[in-house]
């Protein structure tokens, strides 16, 4: 029987069939473990919100370690293609190298796609162990830029020739005064690149009714680069959405704000004000740290989701390491792919079945009965693995009315 696809109609919207195929990547180290915890979650919130009527076509798709084993490439064209072919595809967490070695797999599949929105809704779920006094202030969704910035990845070591050629013309060109021995990075930021992330980010908060985009930036120093993020988000939101949308302290009844923050005054602003922001738009690095640290208020990245968005596909994945040290030990949380696969049916129109996931979360974690990273911090917890955890959440989603 043929596979049935999801494409996009004229407007770029979906269309879903009732059997999606749905690409997946267990992933590295506990991947497969956090993998077939979340699988069975996703497969009872469908089942109890659609029957027999609506199911997932699950496609293996190979990347990481075991790519490397069957192909030996940790990222093999033929996968890249079947996600641009299904269009839609989730993933476990996979290894990347500190220094050398090989290249992120994450941010080339980001890059090779453009999935150029890095999404991660952050939230506090009831009884999730927390740092922070009042983590249910926390209410944020971040866009990061994912295909520019440093992120690109156009480096050279120091003392390389390519460094030396390109600091010496620095030197003699721009006058500037670079030691022979620096290494080089090239942080590339275009309007393009953050004009059509600002956008996706405002069309989310106007759709979803919330009060206000923050532009997160370090203009004050970078003023080319972050103060041009800055500036190309305003202009979107003023040429674009005139009359929905108005800067700070001139917006009127009806109209969302816009507003921007230094991106080391927000580290403190989220911390001791967090009800005052809704979404967030960053360029790449500041994404990648402010996601990070929200995480934190929230339960940490064990239960953090994420998304990685383009106009054309969308790859749905855990947020955090693949913690080789504890690969088959069907211990770690399964939790953040099990959210990334509450976005990912939301993502699809199913929010029925999304709708159950996270009253279903909440209710395993009200039990006392918790992987290890939840019980080591609830007094009176019991830790259960990865799997009985898992279970623990079916068994509430089909009891839930």
């Amino acid at each position: 029987m043929a596979r049935q696809l999801i494409d996009y109609d004229k407007e770029g919207q979906l269309l879903v069939p009732d059997r999606p195929a749905i690409g997946f990547i267990e992933g590295d180290g506990t991947g497969p473990d956090i993998w077939r915890a979340a699988r069975l979650v996703l497969e009872a919130a469908v089942e109890k919100a659609y029957g027999h009527s609506r199911n997932i076509d699950w496609v293996e798709l190979w990347a990481g370690e075991k790519a490397f084993a069957k192909t030996g490439h940790y990222l093999p064209a033929e996968t890249v293609e079947e996600i641009s072919r299904l269009k839609v595809a989730i993933k476990g967490p996979l290894t990347t190298p500190v220094g050398g070695g090989f290249r992120s797999i994450n941010v080339t599949l980001r890059q090779d796609l453009d999935l150029y929105a890095c999404i991660r809704p952050v939230s506090w779920i009831k009884g999730v162990p927390s740092p922070v006094r009042k983590p249910w202030l926390v209410d944020m969704v971040v866009f990061r830029e994912n295909t520019e910035d440093v992120y690109a990845g156009i480096e050279w070591p120091a003392g390389s020739a390519q460094a030396r050629e390109l600091i010496d013309f620095m030197n003699r060109k721009f006058k500037t005064k670079l030691s022979p021995e620096t290494a080089i990075g090239i942080k590339p930021m275009s309007a393009q690149g953050s004009s059509r992330l600002v956008r996706r980010a405002i069309d989310y908060a106007l759709r979803h009714n919330k009060s206000s985009v923050t532009l997160v930036h370090k203009g004050n120093i970078q003023k080319y680069t972050e103060g041009a993020f800055r500036d190309w988000g305003y202009a979107v939101a003023e040429q674009e959405y005139a009359g929905l949308v108005a800067r700070e302290g001139v917006a009127g009844p009806g109209q969302m704000v816009i507003k921007d923050r230094i991106a080391d005054n927000m580290f403190q602003q989220i911390l001791l004000r967090p009800d005052e922001f809704s979404v967030l738009a960053m360029p790449n690095l500041n994404g990648d740290y402010m996601s990070d640290a929200l995480a934190a208020q929230v339960g940490g990245l064990g239960m953090a989701p994420g998304a990685n968005v383009g106009d054309h596909a969308a790859v749905f994945e855990a947020t955090h390491g693949s913690a080789p040290k504890y690969a088959g030990q069907d211990k770690v949380n399964p939790g953040s792919v099990i959210l990334s696969g509450e976005m990912m049916l939301r993502h699809i129109g199913w929010d029925e079945a999304a709708d159950l996931i996270v009253p279903a979360i909440a209710g395993a974690i009200e039990t006392g009965m918790v992987t290890y990273d939840l019980a080591r911090q609830i007094p009176g917890a019991r830790e259960i693995g990865c799997l009985a955890f898992a279970e623990q959440i079916v068994k509430i989603v089909k009891a839930l009315a």
